[in-house]
């Protein structure tokens, strides 16, 4: 598989997804859950030239939903991760696209059109951002790093909160960017030592799991068990060195 073909198809998603009125044209599928006319344009785009270049492999995209996949090999994408952000004009909305085989994520790229940063892995070979090797930070402790967070679940939003707290009087300083897929990115590039969310779905974190294992971090569930792409779980990814000590915080 020719990874800088797909490289290629991805970026030609930047003017869907820059396209301002396309972003005001909402639909809310769940209390804070949306989708735009953007996110389902830049789905059917990818979705068409990759068929037509790997026809055999099949899709499992956020527009789809969660589904059995009866197949060893398909793309897992999320068209617009950060949704809310992009109805905003907040310049932190990016492509997520994955490609799982034989239930193992051996792809992934994640496309910030917006600061023209495109994060890329293959299994094996390490993680990329625009083509230059990145690794995790060397942050041997929270307090000596930031750490990124996620509220998913609004209905737990007080325990989420309460973990927050935690986190942040142990480590320099907590962010929230609003995209699951760039947080790990930002920790596979060493920018935080870790990012933590209580559920995320598959097109959520696949690829951005990937960066991090190849820039030589830790990805788990937050009992520290490998996550199963086809299936929504608790996340936590690291530079690996933090891995321990972030566990503790929010059990």
């Amino acid at each position: 598989m020719d990874i800088q073909q797909i490289i290629a198809l991805v970026k030609e998603t930047k003017c869907i997804i820059t396209n301002r009125e396309m972003a005001t044209h909402v639909k809310e599928k769940a209390v804070a859950d949306y989708v735009t006319q953007v996110d389902v344009a830049v789905q059917n785009f990818l979705k068409e030239e990759l068929h037509k270049i790997h026809p055999e492999i099949q899709f499992l995209g956020e527009e789809t939903g969660l589904q059995k996949m009866n197949t060893d090999s398909y793309w897992i994408l999320d068209p617009v991760d950060g949704t809310t952000n992009l109805i905003h004009d907040y310049h932190h909305s990016v492509v997520s696209l994955a490609l799982c085989q034989q239930n193992e994520i051996v792809l992934g790229i994640v496309y910030d059109p917006y600061h023209d940063e495109l994060f890329s892995a293959v299994k094996g070979e390490g993680s990329f951002l625009n083509g230059k090797p990145i690794h995790v930070s060397s942050a041997k402790f929270l307090s000596e790093t930031i750490i990124g967070i996620g509220t998913a679940k609004r209905e737990l939003a007080k325990e989420n909160f309460s973990r927050f707290l935690k986190v942040y009087e142990c480590s320099q300083d907590i962010r929230r960017l609003g995209s699951a897929a760039l947080e790990l990115a930002y920790t596979a590039c060493g920018r935080q030592g870790g990012y933590f969310e209580i559920y995320l779905n598959p097109w959520d974190y696949a690829a951005g799991m990937l960066l991090v294992k190849e820039a030589g971090g830790t990805v788990t569930d937050w009992s520290g068990n490998a996550l199963n792409p086809a299936q929504g779980s608790q996340v936590i990814g690291t530079n690996g060195k933090v891995h321990e000590e972030l566990l503790k915080q929010l059990l």
